[in-house]
């Protein structure tokens, strides 16, 4: 059984400065909760009850988060406010929490290769912190019923447009049984369109053999100066010896990239729509505000 989680939160966040000089970009909040508590309810809600962050300077405030803060608590309960009392607590009980910095910024691999004291040697999951996937697609489930059945990695996939493929890192793929399953053959991080194996793009999700860990460890920095994951798990893919096979679950529901200012401000938008206390309200202001919109274009 898969239950430990590892999440990358080291990234300085500069594509929302100056909001992020002082604050964790995964604290930004979504709606009325940080973006990051979205990230571990997934974790746990796949089952996964251990989670390790990989943090780096300035980021103690998602170390309070995720922690009692028992003068609030004490201050609620005296209140009487039992309602936000249980939403305060409800971070701090969502799974045992551990924290490793990264110090140097030496990309995704570096930070993953952080966890190996702490991971040993078993499989896991690794979620990114700015990928933030809908509550209703349980596609970290998914990915773990695969990993749990073929073995080896497990990387999400998302079709993209091609002129977006250069922004992600691509699969080459076959297809399996399953129409959501392929078997990857080869990963290119960053291809331009016209070298791109497929439109199928890796997104912020992965269940990992413990066998990258080997492969990290000998891998070269790539692109940037940074040590690059997609170039582990392509060795991976390419020698089933090293560690068994890498497939990908394509990936066709709910995702934000909330590292993004434009797919922050609509996940906001979404997730407050589907909401019982807010949709109902906040649907009818919208609706009102787009006809205002159109009729003065």
């Amino acid at each position: 059984m898969i239950k430990k989680a590892v999440i990358p939160a080291a990234g300085l966040g500069t594509r929302f400065l100056p909001a992020t000089k002082a604050t964790p970009k995964e604290m930004l909040p979504v709606v009325d909760k940080p973006a990051i508590q979205y990230v571990v309810e997934e974790a746990a809600a796949a089952g996964l009850s251990d989670v390790l962050m990989i943090t780096g300077r300035n980021k103690r405030p998602l170390e309070d988060h995720f922690d009692r803060n028992y003068e609030l608590e004490s201050a609620l309960t005296r209140k009487g406010d039992a309602e936000r009392l249980l939403k305060v607590q409800e971070s701090s009980e969502l799974a045992t929490m551990h924290y490793v910095r990264q110090g140097d910024p030496r990309g995704l691999g570096h930070a993953v290769l952080c966890a190996e004291p702490h991971v040993g040697d078993e499989p896991f999951a690794v979620l990114l912190g700015d990928d933030l996937i809908d509550p209703r697609d349980p596609l970290l489930a998914r990915m773990i019923e695969v990993q749990g059945r073929e073995g080896g990695s497990v990387v999400a996939l998302m079709e993209v447009a091609p002129e977006q493929v250069h922004l992600y890192g691509c699969a080459a793929a076959e297809r399996t049984g399953d129409p959501d399953v392929v078997r990857i053959t080869g990963l290119v991080e960053k291809p331009d369109p016209a070298d791109a194996p497929s439109n199928l793009a890796v997104i912020g999700r992965y269940v990992l053999d413990p066998s990258v860990f080997g492969v990290l460890n000998r891998t070269e920095p790539g692109r940037g100066g940074e040590i690059q994951l997609t170039d582990a798990l392509q060795e991976l893919a390419g020698d089933e010896k090293l560690g068994g096979p890498v497939h990908g679950v394509v990936f066709d529901g709910r995702r934000y990239d909330t590292g993004d200012r434009g797919d922050y401000l609509r996940a906001i938008v979404g997730l407050a729509c589907e909401r019982e206390d807010l949709g109902p309200g906040f649907r009818k202001w919208l609706r009102h505000f787009v006809a205002d919109e159109m009729a003065g274009d």
